[in-house]
């Protein structure tokens, strides 16, 4: 098929005319339908250069794969459902950014659902994404309903539960060790002669791992001796306002604090920022911590201490195992713990 021919089917398709086919794309690169096939499923399984001449007549012929038939003829997809609690929370937004990368360069996308931290609602949307039957899915936390562990396990398929780690993941598993992250700046805090530390968060009636890492700041201060069940919480989302409202609110109650671990680094930098409009000196006055190690908190002054945790690691590590295990290459773990850091800077 020569160029103008080429031009007048795209042509004739963009005004709704037939569907350029897989055949089309193969008479057009003078390949066999079977190789434009594994090349856009499997990209990195052909050479570039035959990749190239496919790519361009793809482009050139405007063709759009059928996935739902593809679908239903493979019995797959090369979707991979990603289920998180929130898409507005930078915590999911990096490790979704490390997910994505990775199966992309394997041929695979990512199918995004968020649940608001409700099981319910995450149950419902597991059925509803499993009916497309995708070759495995990413999920959030180690809490499910029942029926979502039961469906989960009866599949088949990789599944991979990121953001904490535990005994009693479904198949594989990537993430921190909550309670520990909460005890490292426990003792960051008392090691810097703090004595009387709170513990602030929001959300935290949905979202047990900002529970646990308070747990864990609690045992360090109970085994220190130290007022150990300071804790202040609002049942709103997180955010730099309720970081503000939440420093207010532990002033006010109790005047003579002097340090506060915040459930994460968007609460501490409202409380820092708020801190600062209010003429209190971080951490002259009152110190000041956070998690997740954000970029915000080395722009803030004073420079935010927080734990670091590396978000967009540990989205490519969950997608390293799932792919491996659809490869059927064998597995040196199930379980990877990502690990954190305590990034010490002068709020504290």
């Amino acid at each position: 098929m020569d160029k103008q021919k080429a031009d007048t089917r795209g042509r004739r398709r963009h005004l709704g005319g037939d569907r350029v086919t897989l055949q089309d794309v193969a008479r057009e690169a003078g390949v066999a339908p079977i190789t434009v096939s594994r090349a856009l499923k499997h990209p990195e399984r052909v050479s570039s250069k035959l990749r190239e001449r496919i790519d361009r007549a793809v482009s050139l012929l405007g063709y759009v794969p059928n996935l739902i038939a593809g679908g239903l003829a493979s019995a797959e997809t090369r979707m991979i459902p990603v289920v998180v609690p929130s898409l507005s929370i930078l915590t999911f937004i990096e490790v979704i950014h490390g997910i994505q990368q990775t199966l992309e360069q394997s041929g695979y996308q990512v199918l995004l659902g968020s649940t608001d931290f409700d099981i319910d609602r995450e149950a419902a949307l597991v059925e509803t994404v499993l009916g497309y039957s995708p070759p495995g899915i990413i999920m959030t936390g180690l809490r499910h309903h029942e029926r979502t562990v039961n469906r989960l396990k009866r599949l088949g398929r990789p599944v991979v539960e990121i953001m904490e780690l535990g005994a009693s993941a479904i198949d594989m598993n990537v993430g921190v060790d909550n309670h520990a992250v909460g005890a490292c700046m426990a003792r960051h805090l008392l090691a810097q002669g703090y004595e009387r530390i709170a513990f602030l968060g929001a959300g935290m009636h949905r979202d047990y791992r900002a529970m646990q890492r308070f747990e864990g700041h609690r045992r360090v201060l109970e085994g220190a001796g130290a007022e150990c069940d300071l804790l202040f919480r609002r049942d709103e989302p997180s955010s730099y306002d309720m970081g503000r409202r939440l420093l207010l609110e532990a002033l006010k109650a109790r005047p003579d604090l002097q340090a506060l671990h915040f459930a994460n680094d968007n609460l501490a930098a409202g409380a820092l920022l708020e801190a600062n409009r209010q003429g209190i000196q971080v951490p002259k006055d009152i110190a000041i911590g956070g998690y997740l190690g954000l970029s915000l908190g080395e722009h803030l002054s004073p420079r935010l201490t927080t734990v670091s945790v590396p978000l967009f690691k540990m989205g490519v590590e969950a997608a390293k195992l799932l792919l491996a295990k659809l490869d059927g290459q064998p597995l040196p773990t199930a379980q990877v713990d990502i690990g954190y850091e305590l990034m010490v800077r002068e709020s504290t």
